[in-house]
């Protein structure tokens, strides 16, 4: 499973907000289901989940079923009777007054005639072992008022394990934001994921999260949604590798990178694209690093070019690297390049003259901004990998309304520019402005200088052996998430380095090919 908080086999999940997931089950009421059946399923998804999570620990124990006035109460009916039946004492804590809406009311009347003990929630005493929230779904937003914010405050000082159905209640659906929620150790998110369960700041009140399917069927779903990358989307795009090929067969990558004061950008961006498969590496860079390149690396060919001052590439070595990148297969420019007037110009003149895809990172992003328009000049959309920073500075925000609207931004800034952008941080987004995908997979020991040159060498590798862009920006942002979870498992998340994510990097391979 991911590096927080979402649990995924091998199939694309869809993201979807609530009013596309109202959309989709009003779908399911018209063609295949009442409300009251698709309810039914849905509590009984739910409670063979607890009882695969918790069922050793529950079984003779009181549960509190905590239920609101709506329809997700009806959801947690299903589950007290089935948990009651299963061996457990489950108990329904009615946050606020009894059901009233018909298909709630009929389960919750099925759960009392079959034993299942009702209090109202200043009249309980709630459970240690284990805490079942049904007090709001996904229609929820704004802040909770009384008694809901006092409920929300009982639940989490509580020392019972807390398991929210579909979303933890106080949690927006759609958009991720919180006031006060309830802070889940499971979430079951029913049919899919939603915003909250992948969006700061929800996401970190979700625990672990699993998706359970109660059998709404595809053709009930739109097309415009987001989704998460899979392993199993990697290796489908992932090309075989042929018997007779040789290493003009996997690409000419040429790495634009470095300067006196960060050559190792350069060093972990070219170590990466090596581990990653691609067959031809030229590496170009400020004459005054050479020592210390060379004494990292020794399969790239090295071109060093003429500098300034600076010590970063100098005006002077812009037609050299013009000529060097008219073979390319893909370009990645930007890691610890540095930024000043001839970095500017030299990224500007790329950008307009590169007759293959180029990747944007770091320094390459903040010297295309001054000019931000000529990425629209580009002859293939290009790929740019900004932190929350630097996409900030791309949109004149700050970085919390990025983190805010993590792919409302992205996809706005892809849509106008004509660009591929990968957003990273938790939950990195990748998006051409219609598509998005989410990532799942890293944590937070990837937080650390380094980590943002390693992605930018995967990801312009695997451009470099034919993957199409939007694919290699999804596979890359997939695999050097993977790499950080396995690394972070065997060493530690405050131990581990990008050398030792690099150093798994090309064995991480054999589970995609």
């Amino acid at each position: 499973y991911c590096r927080r908080n979402c649990y995924f086999v091998g199939v694309i999940m869809k993201i979807l907000t609530a009013k596309e997931i109202k959309r989709a089950e009003e779908l399911a009421f018209e063609r295949y289901y009442t409300e009251a059946e698709l309810m039914k399923r849905a509590g009984h998804e739910c409670a063979l989940k607890i009882i695969k999570y918790y069922g050793e620990a529950i079984k003779g124990e009181a549960v509190s079923v905590i239920c609101g006035n709506g329809k997700n109460a009806g959801d947690g009916f299903v589950i007290a009777k089935e948990l009651c039946e299963f061996g457990a004492r489950a108990q329904i804590v009615l946050a606020d007054k009894r059901p009233e809406i018909p298909e709630p009311l009929m389960y919750y009347n099925e759960a009392i005639e079959s034993g299942v003990e009702s209090v109202f929630f200043d009249e309980a005493v709630l459970s240690s072992v284990l805490i079942v929230d049904c007090i709001f779904g996904i229609g929820f937003h704004g802040s909770p008022k009384p008694p809901f914010d006092n409920i929300f405050n009982t639940i989490n000082n509580c020392s019972a394990a807390v398991v929210c159905v579909d979303t933890p209640s106080g949690t927006n659906a759609t958009n991720g934001e919180v006031v006060n929620a309830v802070k889940a150790d499971l979430t079951i998110a029913i049919s899919t994921l939603k915003y909250c369960h992948i969006l700061p700041p929800a996401n970190l009140y979700c625990g672990k999260t699993v998706v359970v399917n109660i059998g709404i069927p595809e053709d009930c779903y739109g097309t415009d949604y987001a989704e998460t990358i899979t392993k199993q989307f990697v290796k489908d795009c992932f090309i075989k590798r042929g018997l007779n090929s040789n290493k003009g067969n996997y690409g000419r990558q040429i790495n634009i990178c470095g300067s006196l004061k960060m050559p190792g950008a350069a060093v972990i961006c070219a170590r990466a694209a090596l581990k990653s498969g691609v067959g031809l590496l030229k590496c170009l860079f400020p004459k005054s690093i050479y020592p210390v390149l060379t004494s990292h690396l020794t399969q790239p060919l090295f071109v060093p070019l003429s500098e300034n001052e600076d010590k970063t590439l100098s005006m002077g070595s812009l037609t050299h690297i013009l000529e060097e990148i008219k073979d390319a297969s893909c370009i990645a420019v930007g890691c610890g390049l540095g930024n000043n007037d001839d970095t500017q110009v030299i990224v500007n003149q790329i950008i307009k003259e590169a007759d293959c895809p180029i990747v944007l990172d770091a320094d390459g992003i903040n010297a295309a901004l001054t000019n931000i328009d000529i990425i629209r000049e580009a002859a293939y959309k290009p790929v740019l990998t900004p932190h929350p920073g630097e996409m900030a500075r791309l949109v004149n925000e700050d970085a919390a309304y990025v983190q805010k609207h993590r792919i409302e931004t992205a996809r706005a800034f892809s849509q106008e520019h004509n660009c591929i952008v990968v957003l990273k941080g938790a939950n990195t987004v990748v998006t051409d402005g219609k598509r998005v995908l989410i990532n799942t997979t890293g944590n937070p020991g990837m937080a650390m200088g380094g980590t943002g040159d390693m992605l930018t060498g995967i990801i312009s590798a695997f451009i470099s052996q034919g993957v199409e862009p939007f694919n290699a920006a999804a596979c890359g942002v997939y695999i050097h998430g993977l790499c950080g979870d396995i690394t972070a498992q065997e060493i530690s998340q405050r131990g581990m380095t990008v050398d030792d994510m690099l150093e798994l990097l090309g064995a991480l391979m054999s589970k995609f090919e």
